[in-house]
């Protein structure tokens, strides 16, 4: 299940969490950001990850603070820190292998 994150949000959702969370940094007027939804929907499922999405738009302190200057990207963290991150849309496999999480 993706839950939608915040400022406000982001400390206890993500940077507190006790298990990998996969964080989306999106926008709703971003095409391939839509089309790369299902693929970290499916991820996140097979992966046991939490996944999380923060609206650019709405929450702009986060995207400087993480350096987000393309959408989609997305950042796994892992104890409250970024472990790896994918920039932009692509299959599944490929995400996997930027983000670590390929077998």
């Amino acid at each position: 299940m993706t839950q939608n994150v915040t400022d406000a949000t982001f400390e206890s959702e993500v940077l507190q969490s006790g298990e990998p969370v996969l964080v989306d940094f999106w926008a709703e007027w971003c095409g391939p950001c839509h089309a790369v939804s299902p693929v970290l929907e499916k991820i996140s499922e097979e992966r046991n990850l939490k996944l999380v999405k923060v609206n650019i738009d709405e929450n702009q302190s986060l995207a400087m603070r993480y350096g987000i200057q393309s959408i989609p990207n997305m950042i796994l963290f892992e104890n409250g820190e970024p472990k790896a991150n994918a920039v932009g849309a692509m299959p599944k496999g490929m995400l996997e292998r930027q983000l670590g999480l390929a077998e």
